[in-house]
């Protein structure tokens, strides 16, 4: 897969959550959670966050469960400008696959995926440190 998410500091284990049995997940993909512990790939900017897979799930193995982290440092890609302290959120729709994005107070409400640990410009990967929910003005 490309842009995959990596995990550099395991801080919290892996925990299970349900998934489709149609569905193929990558390893290192960022999810959407859509249901009670249930995730998906991201597919647009602002997705309910579900945090990142932590294996493969192969498309109609008959499997209906992955692991996935909701803590960590992972180092992911950033789309658009990104500074230090950001608060991010999934980015899939605007260009990038597998990617975050800067959120907005507005946008972020419980949406939140995790905050920057550096800053970055479009396109660069970035230390990320998980934090699903996060709210606006976390850091303030």
């Amino acid at each position: 897969m490309t842009n995959e998410a990596h995990l550099e500091v395991e801080t919290e284990f892996a925990i299970p959550f349900a998934c489709a049995d149609g569905a193929g997940i990558e390893k290192g993909a960022v999810l959407m959670m859509s249901d009670l512990m249930t995730v998906a790939t991201a597919t647009g900017d602002g997705d309910v966050f579900g945090g990142i897979a932590a294996e493969e799930k192969i498309a109609g193995n008959g499997v209906t469960s992955i692991a996935v982290y909701r803590g960590g440092i992972f180092k992911v890609l950033g789309e658009g400008s990104i500074s230090v302290g950001d608060q991010l959120m999934t980015g899939a729709a605007t260009g990038s696959a597998n990617a975050l994005i800067k959120g907005t107070n507005a946008a972020l409400g419980g949406i939140g995926a995790a905050i920057a640990l550096e800053t970055a410009t479009d396109g660069e990967t970035l230390m990320v440190e998980l934090r699903p929910g996060c709210a606006p003005n976390v850091l303030a």
